[in-house]
């Protein structure tokens, strides 16, 4: 990257104005990925369907995820929605519905590949949730490290509803995130849950009244701000280290402690620190 895209990428402090402005690449026709200075907004924007995920847009999900995780500038990527109802829906069922089971058998290694994609970028990552984030559509949201919902969101896991399972992490990353006797309520239910709710038993991280993406941008941005190097190896302890016994995760802490101990971030951020000046990342 040169120092003038530095210097470009580097005015992504206050996300209402860079959004505006934002550079927008495409990856098919139902996703963006829009440049915020070191933040990257990935955009659902199927809204004729209510972004329900088609094989077609499970696709570009993979490869917009593949391309941010290549790309050592993006320090943290928020995941929004262009439709003002729903933020996701889930599964194309329509699509789905024309599928022969040889087809669907076929089709269902480019849709795991969509949310593992969003589940393993290195970088830390925010989902905006507005309107309805429902079976698939919750599941993305839930492969983000943060929730960020205002007061029209409504998530659930209804899938059972429909003869399957949650299939794209729901039955694995629920519990992680409430607990097993919660996950199982809200998974053999079906139920919808409302913002308020939602925001009381955990299942969002932040409940603002309106503008969830709005919201999740000023976090990216505060996230933004601190060390590259150290965001990257804090989220691969955090996400190593979960459900091991406390002296296998802190060998995994060593090990990305060890992994930032002798960067150039550690010493700019020391530097800093005793300058009493805003640091700047080398992101090495």
């Amino acid at each position: 990257m040169s120092e003038q895209q530095t210097e470009d990428r580097a005015g992504a402090g206050a996300p209402g104005g860079a959004a505006g402005a934002a550079e927008e690449e495409r990856y098919g026709e139902f996703v963006a990925v829009r440049r915020h200075g070191f933040t990257a907004e990935l955009v659902l924007d199927r809204p004729q369907a209510m972004n329900a995920v088609s094989t077609a847009m499970a696709r570009s999900i993979g490869a917009a995820c593949d391309a941010l995780a290549a790309d050592p500038s993006v320090r943290v990527t928020v995941l929004t929605s262009t439709h003002d109802r729903a933020f996701c829906v889930g599964a194309d069922l329509k699509e789905r519905n024309s599928f022969t089971d040889a087809e669907l058998l076929r089709q269902r290694p480019t849709a795991r590949a969509a949310y593992t994609g969003v589940l393993e970028l290195p970088m830390p990552t925010v989902a905006a949730v507005r309107g309805f984030a429902l079976g698939g559509g919750f599941e993305l949201a839930l492969a983000c490290d943060l929730i960020v919902a205002d007061a029209t969101a409504v998530v659930g896991l209804p899938e059972v509803s429909v003869g399957v399972i949650p299939g794209g992490g729901g039955t694995q990353l629920l519990p992680r995130r409430v607990g097993a006797a919660r996950a199982a309520e809200l998974v053999f239910t079906a139920r919808r849950v409302a913002a308020a709710e939602a925001a009381a038993l955990g299942l969002v991280d932040e409940l603002v009244e309106d503008d969830a993406r709005g919201a999740a941008l000023e976090l990216g941005a505060r996230i933004a701000a601190n060390s590259p190097v150290g965001l990257r190896a804090a989220k691969r302890a955090l996400r190593l280290g979960q459900g091991l016994d406390l002296r296998a995760g802190l060998e995994v802490e060593d090990a990305a402690w060890r992994s930032v101990a002798f960067s150039g971030d550690r010493k700019e951020g020391v530097a800093a620190f005793n300058e009493k000046r805003p640091p700047s990342w080398p992101g090495e």
